[in-house]
């Protein structure tokens, strides 16, 4: 934890001072973001305004449809503005945090100047052009990184901004159960005793509409297993997030340790890919079956991906499924087996 502090507390500062004066800022994270994304761009925002007195606008693309994100930014009062309602060149400093550009999962223009870069995923090309770059593919949350940032700046964590992070962390590592750290586990155990116990319920378990189990029983109505990997498309969704969290679900299957989910977001293919084991790596799974389809990342036992365009027709759909499995197993150095039914029908 000193050896990242170290480097928390330099960059922090550096960035501190160059950031003086630029306002107006903008803040923007991956499109539909999750609970870190939205928790780690909370976190800088408030980290610029105790220093520099300068406010940040935070801003995605995309909307926020999963019902635990919904509940934590109502109740924990996070400030955010579609990107498209913002003209970018009235910002003085763009920031992107827990996503770089030329990822493909982000609304930022490829020819915007991105000035700071915060993540926790592989490092791109792209990102080595910007000014300020604080990458690190070995933490498992970029809300960790942001903690160190306020520990090294001895900025005051208050109840509302620890219980974002906390659950920023927990929601991003299943509760230090994948793809953590050391310095993880230590921003956890450091922000859970300042933690709104009551708002981290109320944040997991939300109530959800009728429609949203319709999306569970086409998932396990579909879901097709190949030995150890299973497969699931949901056709039409209405929100991306629930492709990941119906993988998420689906890995508790006895003898499943891969799990890859499609979805039809408008005219875009959306993948998530889970594993057992971080040693499968995920992340360089996922960009081996989507080269020349789509962009993806992630990390050894999360990963998600974007194909664009998504085929609208059911049998364009299982035609391009066919394709991302035989690239998985050719991936894996295995033959594809025969595929058999989650549930008999």
């Amino acid at each position: 934890m000193k050896r990242h502090l170290s480097h928390s507390e330099s960059f922090s500062s550096e960035l501190i001072e160059w950031m003086r004066g630029k306002s107006p800022i903008l803040i923007v994270t991956h499109d539909h973001p999750d609970p870190d994304a939205l928790a780690a761009s909370y976190a800088l925002r408030h980290l610029l305004l105790i220093k520099t007195g300068q406010e940040a606008t935070i801003a995605f693309g995309g909307g926020i449809g999963r019902g635990e994100n919904q509940v934590m930014v109502h109740r924990l009062e996070i400030p955010t503005v579609p990107i498209e309602t913002l003209n970018l060149e009235d910002f003085k400093a763009v920031c992107m945090i827990d996503c770089q550009p030329g990822t493909g999962n982000n609304a930022i223009p490829a020819d915007t100047k991105v000035d700071l870069v915060i993540d926790h995923h592989a490092l791109r090309g792209e990102t080595e052009a910007c000014r300020w770059v604080d990458v690190r593919p070995d933490y498992g949350a970029a809300a960790s990184i942001l903690f160190e940032y306020l520990v090294a700046q001895e900025v005051i964590i208050a109840t509302k901004l620890a219980t974002l992070l906390f659950y920023a962390i927990k929601s991003e590592t299943q509760s230090l159960g994948r793809d953590w750290t050391g310095a993880d586990r230590e921003a956890y155990l450091k922000l859970l005793p300042l933690s709104n116990n009551r708002i981290l319920y109320e944040i997991t378990h939300p109530k959800s509409p009728r429609a949203y189990f319709r999306y569970f029983d086409s998932g396990l109505k579909d879901a097709r297993i190949f030995d150890d990997l299973l497969v699931f498309n949901l056709a039409q969704i209405d929100h991306p997030e629930i492709v990941a969290e119906i993988a998420d679900f689906l890995m508790r299957v006895e003898g499943v340790n891969l799990v890859l989910g499609i979805g039809r977001y408008h005219d875009e293919g959306v993948l998530s890919l889970r594993t057992s084991s971080s040693e499968l790596r995920a992340g360089a799974l996922i960009r081996t079956m989507t080269e020349g389809l789509g962009t993806a990342g992630g990390h050894g036992m999360t990963a998600g991906g974007q194909i664009r365009p998504m085929p609208m027709s059911k049998a364009g759909q299982q035609e391009l499924e066919d394709r991302l499995v035989a690239r998985l197993f050719d991936a894996l150095d295995r033959d594809v087996p025969v595929p058999q039914p989650l549930i008999d029908l």
